[in-house]
């Protein structure tokens, strides 16, 4: 199991994967918006996407736990 944290502060811009998803390693799961910069946030490893934790739209901190992969 592995957990996707947030690498900066900023908003959720777009969710590319659901709960439930299989998931490649480096895939794309969402992307953050900070500093008007589009932030690509991929899974760790392979396997499939437990749970989402946020929405499009949220704003986050940095180090937020935003899905988990198993």
């Amino acid at each position: 199991m592995a957990d996707i944290l947030a690498p900066m502060s900023g908003n959720i811009w777009k969710i590319l994967a659901g709960e439930g998803d299989p998931v490649a390693e480096d895939q794309e799961i969402l992307i953050m918006e900070a500093m008007k910069m589009e932030i690509p946030v991929t899974a760790p490893q392979k396997g499939r996407l437990a749970s989402l934790k946020v929405k499009e739209g949220d704003p986050v901190e940095a180090e937020t736990l935003l899905a988990v992969v198993e």
